[in-house]
């Protein structure tokens, strides 16, 4: 997988989802709605910026491909889970989509504790 270029797409894409929720949702999302779909942008960037860390990890001889696989998978899915769910959540106000929040929560949490973990196994680092 190519984490850099999915970063990059995925802070694009943060970038458009922001833009559409303070332009295109403003006077639509009740201040509860505004306040989860905010949440959503803020953890799909932080987030997206930890895949792009990943490659330089790697590269930087940190972590190994492995670690780097693992990491950068479980940020994306809690992008896509986490994010996602509240995105849904906030636009269409269906709150059962809210159990589906946090598996990508976990998934952001193994994402760390792996690269920690790996980081703190390497070799001579």
């Amino acid at each position: 997988m190519n984490w850099t270029a999915t970063a990059a797409i995925m802070l694009a894409l943060a970038v458009c989802l922001g833009a559409f929720g303070a332009h295109g949702l403003q006077g639509l999302l009740d201040a509860y709605s505004t306040s989860v779909y905010e949440k959503a942008v803020f953890y799909h960037f932080i987030h997206a910026l930890g895949i792009l860390a990943v490659p330089l990890l790697l590269r930087a001889g940190l972590i190994s491909q492995a670690a780097a696989a693992w990491t950068g998978w479980l940020l994306l899915a809690g992008i896509v889970l986490f994010s996602g769910s509240l995105y849904l959540l906030a636009i269409t106000g269906v709150r059962t989509l809210g159990a589906i929040t946090p598996f990508g929560g976990v998934s952001f949490i193994a994402a760390w504790v792996v690269l920690a973990a790996c980081a703190l196994l390497s070799r001579g680092h």
